[in-house]
This record gives C-alpha cells, structure tokens and sequence, in this order.
C-alpha cells in the first residue's frame, strides 16, 4: 500500500502528482507486465545472456 503525505494547504493536485509519481517508482505495472506470462528459467537465462553480450559488446571497451 502507498502512503502519501499530505501537509495542510496542499493542493489535491500534488498529492495526486506525489502518488502517481510514487506508483510508478515502485514498480506494480511492471510486476504485473512480467507475471503476465510464465517464461521458463532457461529462456529467462538466454535473454540475461544475450543481454550481457549486447552491452559488453555496445559499451565494454570505452575508456
């Protein structure tokens, strides 16, 4: 559950604006995005695997 505080004389603009700022940095969207579909451990590996290549291979030699 979120909590948001709000100060007297604050407008219910900004508490809506602190809330949905708060939701979207907690995740639940993207929670339920990912739960959404069952992908099985060896596929979820490959794509952590691929993924890693990609950005060794994009930004692994800088410097």
């Amino acid at each position: 559950m979120l909590i948001i505080d709000v100060k007297d004389g604050e407008s219910i603009d900004r508490a809506l604006k602190k809330y949905k700022r708060k939701f979207e940095r907690s995740g639940v969207i993207k929670e339920l995005r990912r739960r959404k579909h069952f992908v099985k451990p060896s596929v979820k590996r490959r794509t952590e695997v691929l993924k890693a290549i990609y950005k060794n291979e994009k930004y692994g030699d800088q410097g």
